[in-house]
């Protein structure tokens, strides 16, 4: 068998959708897999959704994912760069190879020039649809000869290219995922191959890239396969083998609808922005339609790589679970080093207002302190802001009824008397401090035990469980702590 060639297309159209991504996923792990490339390749024939930056945004994502390509579109220094011998993998550049092909297929007799005017195919689909018919093209250029579309293409009349598909012809093929699918002619356009701008559609260029680029298997999502027979169809007209198709079934949002913007968060780039660990992102999008042999939830690259296989890829939508996200990204925090994920943090703490630049140069290790004390609590980096608002504010929420139970007992007055006590003999709060107190206040008080800790953990935080209390301590600092305790004896 020849080497296993598989390509990512992406259009520059703004962003990588998550769906994308999972594409692009499974492209890596069935290359990887079979010691075949995997290539990204830029499909940017439609000129009118064509976006400034897309292209250096989606390299970008793909390489923060841990997606990396072989071949295509990379950057360095900032710059666009191509690299592999299959070039140029921007469809843009590679208008000349199309016009070729066009007229191959031209000359064979599978396609011919159209002269309708948008109005016309406006009229025709308009009454199609009246009658309750597939609305398509009507075939009326397709009888007009080569000689006579030259002498208006000359006489300067606008013009595509279409595809001329035999009548009445079934067309079949095979889908990994799916298996044979057969679809009729009638139920098919004459497809436009070559726009009036000169661009060819996605159709004629998918084809002539993926046969030139010697791709051996087509990995795409299922919307894609109404035109596969077209695809296929063209292959036979060239003469060419045809390669494997796979269509992997939707990403959809809990509705089962397909996942939108206007449902939330839908790019790569929304999932960053919020503090989600990249191998967790790809650790939960292998599992969005694939489900493994082994009951396995938590997978690294390299054990998606062993495991992955289409065959196990549903050929229904994979519902995509924010809350299973969030569990399996939880897991990776949990395992990362504190400094990473305070350096992921340290841009939501500032935009909170919480700390200032000055603070990340002069008082990492106190937010780094700080960070340890909720990373365990976390399902994704941004929702640290919430999570450590108890330490920037004088005063605890004092409404849950189990608190003012703890805070009511009758040793707290003593206890906090105590506390304060121990306090006012330092300058501030150190390792020292923190390891030595409570020890203190129990000789002094007598008071040990939950009725010790409980009631100051709830003065300190306004809970009843959570971080280290030695933590919590650095963290506060001595006067903050003081000023709780005053707001927590005038309150109860």
């Amino acid at each position: 068998m020849s080497e296993v060639r598989v390509r990512f297309a992406p259009s520059p159209t703004g962003y990588l959708h998550i769906g994308g991504l999972r594409t692009a996923l499974y492209d890596y792990l069935f290359a990887k897999q079979n010691g075949g490339k995997y290539i990204l390749r830029i499909e940017d024939t439609d000129r009118s959704r064509y976006v400034e930056g897309a292209i250096e945004n989606l390299i970008e994502s793909l390489m923060w994912a841990g997606v990396e390509h072989d071949e295509g579109v990379f950057i360095e220094n900032g710059k666009l760069v191509q690299k592999g011998e299959y070039g140029p993998y921007i469809q843009s550049e590679r208008l000349d190879i199309y016009k070729k092909y066009v007229d191959e297929l031209i000359e064979k007799g599978h396609a011919y020039y159209c002269f309708c005017s948008k109005e016309r195919l406006d009229k025709v689909r308009e009454n199609q649809k009246k009658k309750g018919l597939i609305p398509k093209y009507d075939g009326y250029c397709r009888n007009i000869s080569i000689e006579e579309a030259k002498k208006r293409i000359e006489a300067g009349e606008k013009y595509t290219v279409r595809l001329k598909l035999p009548t009445n012809k079934d067309i079949t093929f095979t889908d990994l995922i799916r298996g044979k699918i057969t679809i009729n002619t009638k139920d098919i356009d004459d497809q436009v191959l070559l726009k009036s701008d000169g661009f060819p559609t996605y159709h004629l260029a998918v084809v002539v890239d993926d046969h030139l680029m010697k791709i051996t298997h087509i990995v795409r999502g299922e919307e894609w396969l109404p035109s596969t027979p077209k695809h296929v169809y063209l292959y036979e007209a060239f003469g060419w083998e045809q390669p494997v198709y796979v269509h992997l079934p939707t990403v959809l949002n809990k509705d089962k609808k397909k996942l939108s913007k206007r449902h939330g968060d839908v790019s790569v780039g929304d999932f960053r922005k919020k503090g989600y660990l990249p191998e967790a992102l790809v650790n939960y999008l292998a599992l969005v339609g694939w489900s493994p042999e082994s009951n396995k939830e938590i997978f690294s690259m390299d054990e998606l790589i062993k495991e992955f296989s289409f065959d196990r890829v549903s050929n229904t939508g994979g519902v995509f679970d924010q809350g299973k996200l969030n569990w399996i990204n939880g897991q990776y925090i949990r395992k990362s080093t504190v400094d990473r994920i305070t350096k992921l943090a340290i841009p939501h703490l500032i935009e909170a207002g919480y700390i200032t630049e000055e603070d990340v140069e002069n008082r990492y290790e106190w937010i780094k302190t700080m960070v340890s004390t909720v990373q365990e609590s976390l399902s994704y980096v941004a929702e640290i802001v919430d999570k450590v608002d108890i330490y920037f504010k004088d005063e605890i929420d004092l409404s849950d009824e189990k608190v003012r139970k703890v805070l009511s007992g009758e040793q707290v007055p003593q206890l906090l008397e105590a506390f304060k006590e121990e306090l006012n003999n330092i300058e501030e709060i150190d390792d020292e401090f923190a390891k030595k107190v409570f020890k203190n206040i129990q000789k002094k008080t007598k008071i040990r035990g939950k009725s010790l800790y409980m009631p100051i953990r709830a003065m300190l935080t306004g809970q009843l469980h959570g971080p280290e209390m030695g933590d919590i301590l650095k963290v506060l600092g001595k006067q903050n702590i003081l000023n709780r305790i005053e707001y927590v004896k005038e309150e109860i």
